[in-house]
């Protein structure tokens, strides 16, 4: 393959000859990250080239995850929030409606600053625009000769790398921007791959996590995993696991990969889904017997972009995720890689072809399903199919600092923070089981907020100290797999590509290695540039109670599961925490929360359920209340005083037994006012 250049290069290079091409940072991968960590060196005063395997720039950004897990946007700072501001500053333009009027969209808020959901080509198209503008020399069709001649080492500096078709990138500094983690493994720096058990780091939440299976994403109705239905010789049915390693203990799975579909409800712009060619119908039995034993959940999560479009998500039992598919990935062979990333495209356009056109899908999903399409305007040149794959985590980075769940929760101080993450510790399902009981079950899916922002260190970006002195990893950084689950944001990928920039930059200008960058001097640019480093605790609101102040299990609304849910309020006390959580009266059926404790102990236990009364309230919240005999669901009127204390309303008495399953779901379906959501209570009851 022959490089290929955007039409935005600072300096010509004949494509396909075999000289050195010299820069001062040399950036690999064309991710978000890469591309914010390119325009970091390049405002510094640097020669930069930014060199992408693909030929489409922006990564997950571009390639359908327009939909931003973004956490606490207070966090988001310099070029990362640049961006977003600029996707506002596109859709404020009414040629950028197309296909909808923008009062329409409910996303779109014309008095703020930045919109953080959008299409895929605007993504790229800003982003290429931004490189642009800083006359940033890009690269692509170019992938690093991953063969042990790939990297060329003086000692254990890079000095440059080879790509396979032969070209030659030399430069001072050298920043991994990949999901994958290529250009750091093949200099020789220490990595991990998989999930680490609970005891490497003082974790509850890492590991084999069938615990925790008290959420959508698993089986809520009785499915058999045999290929001849109760009979276990016949063997088990594709994707099942034969056994697992107990809770807690680590293995090599990672949390499971698939497309962020862009779908359409434009009858103007959206095309059939269409049926793979090596279509194979025994890859869905699971999804025909669920639907049959009564699970009639639309099995995707569509969240709208603007134009009618969608990002859409995996969703309740068997959905895009590819479960258990996508372990041999991180260290895979190109061609090894691109079998996964074909059987993943196979599988995902096959689910979606099923459940539009198969007659053993309920008639109800098939109706819902023929709203949608593939734009026609999206991924022209990819049969309008995304051309990224979602690597949810491949290699990690393991460095003198590797972030835990501890940093996350910010039980210990983080050194040298040079951004912040505050999404749910978010771990997709990493396989499929046989429960004690002969059914199948979903396993590793976890969602445990950390309870706000938190400080990601500088040092968990680069190579131990004796290691590779010219390497920063913005994207595989130094994480454990369940911390990884919530650092690994796009919005917390750029602002961290910008912070490995500086970095560099600050280590080339002074001579040392990346292991030995001041950190003064880092933060004073840092902070120079916009970046955020910390956001200081908010002060308790009037009327807000203490969770550690209460007794029992407590789970806020903020560690739990959410599907709508978004507006967050403080204004009608009394509450727990920082305040509670309504629908805005509007998506009825559509909007749930999801509580789900960690209790110490069989036995029972009276649950409680806190909200803020007031006249404009639902009379008929619906909520269910699961233990080991089952789920039972009751209306609560919001309209009404808690009888306890003025928060809280006693649900009944439940019974756990561990491994089996306990939790609370409130939902607004057929709602008749606001449904309001704070904080559920599991007290022990005495024997």
């Amino acid at each position: 393959m022959t490089a290929r250049f955007l039409p935005l290069v600072a300096f010509l290079v004949f494509a396909g000859n075999s000289q050195a091409i010299e820069t001062d940072v040399c950036v690999y991968g064309g991710t978000a990250a890469g591309v914010t960590a390119s325009i970091q060196a390049a405002k510094m005063g640097k020669t930069v080239v930014l060199i992408e395997p693909t030929t489409h720039i922006g990564g997950l950004t571009s390639g359908g995850l327009g939909y931003t897990d973004s956490g606490d946007k207070r966090g988001v700072g310099g070029l990362s929030r640049e961006f977003y501001q600029r996707v506002k500053t596109h859709y404020d333009q009414p040629a950028s409606w197309t296909q909808e009027k923008p009062e329409n969209y409910k996303l779109y808020r014309t008095k703020e600053d930045t919109m953080w959901t959008f299409e895929p080509k605007v993504a790229e198209r800003i982003l290429r625009e931004m490189l642009k503008e800083h006359k940033i020399t890009v690269v692509t069709g170019q992938r690093l000769d991953r063969g042990p001649k790939g990297v060329a080492l003086d000692g254990k500096r890079i000095t440059s790398f080879r790509t396979t078709s032969g070209e030659t990138y030399s430069a001072k500094m050298f920043i991994d921007a990949t999901y994958e983690g290529d250009l750091m493994a093949a200099a020789g720096v220490s990595y991990t791959v998989g999930r680490e058990p609970n005891s490497k780091y003082g974790e509850t939440l890492n590991g084999v996590q069938r615990a925790q299976n008290i959420h959508m994403h698993r089986f809520v109705v009785k499915v058999d995993p045999y290929v001849t239905p109760g009979d276990p010789k016949s063997g088990l049915l594709f994707g099942i696991d034969k056994e697992l390693p107990k809770d807690g203990d680590g293995d090599h799975r990672l949390q499971a990969f698939c497309f962020r579909m862009c779908m359409s409800n434009a009858p103007a712009n959206r095309i059939p889904f269409p049926k793979p060619a090596d279509y194979d119908e025994k890859m869905y039995e699971l999804l025909f017997r669920n639907f049959a034993a009564g699970d009639l959940r639309f099995p995707m999560k569509p969240d709208m972009m603007p134009n009618g479009k969608t990002d859409t998500n995996n969703n309740c039992a068997f959905s895009t995720d590819f479960i258990g598919q996508n372990h041999a990935y991180p260290d895979a062979t190109d061609a090894e890689r691109e079998k996964i990333i074909a059987a993943h495209r196979t599988y995902q356009q096959g689910l979606m072809w099923t459940l539009a056109n198969h007659p053993r899908v309920p008639e109800k999903i098939r109706t819902e399903m023929a709203k949608w399409g593939l734009p026609k305007d999206e991924f022209t040149d990819n049969g309008n199919w995304p051309h990224q794959i979602y690597v949810r985590e491949a290699r990690r980075l393991v460095s003198d600092y590797v972030a835990t769940e501890a940093d996350c929760r910010r039980k210990v101080k983080t050194p040298q923070p040079v951004g912040l993450g505050s999404y749910n510790m978010d771990s997709h399902n990493c396989a499929r089981y046989v429960t004690s009981e002969g059914f199948v079950q979903n396993e590793g899916d976890v969602q445990v907020s950390p309870g706000g922002a938190y400080q990601i260190s500088y040092l968990s970006l680069v190579p131990k100290k004796g290691e590779c002195p010219n390497l920063v990893v913005p994207v595989c950084l130094a994480s454990s797999h369940i911390a990884y689950g919530s650092i690994r944001m796009e919005p917390v990928f750029m602002l961290l590509g910008q912070s490995a920039a500086t970095a560099a930059v600050i280590a080339m200008e002074d001579g040392v290695p990346v292991q030995e960058v001041s950190y003064d001097k880092l933060k004073t640019i840092l902070l120079k540039d916009g970046q955020v480093l910390d956001i200081p605790s908010q002060p308790a609101a009037k009327g807000a109670i203490d969770p550690k102040t209460l007794p029992g299990i407590v789970v806020d609304d903020e560690q739990a599961e959410r599907e709508g849910f978004g507006t967050i309020s403080s204004a009608n006390p009394p509450f727990v925490g920082t305040g509670y959580r309504h629908d805005g009266n509007t998506d009825r059926g559509k909007q749930s929360i999801t509580y789900t404790p960690k209790l110490p102990a069989d036995g029972q236990y009276e649950v409680r359920m806190s909200y803020s009364q007031n006249a404009n309230r639902a009379t008929n919240v619906p909520v269910t209340i699961m233990d080991v005999a089952g789920a039972t669901t009751k209306t609560v009127n919001e309209q009404k005083a808690p009888p306890i204390n003025g928060t809280w309303i006693s649900l009944g008495t439940v019974t756990f037994e561990k491994g089996k399953p306990i939790g609370v779901k409130i939902t607004n379906k057929d709602a008749d006012g606001y449904v309001v959501v704070d904080a559920v209570m599991w007290i022990p009851v005495k024997k």
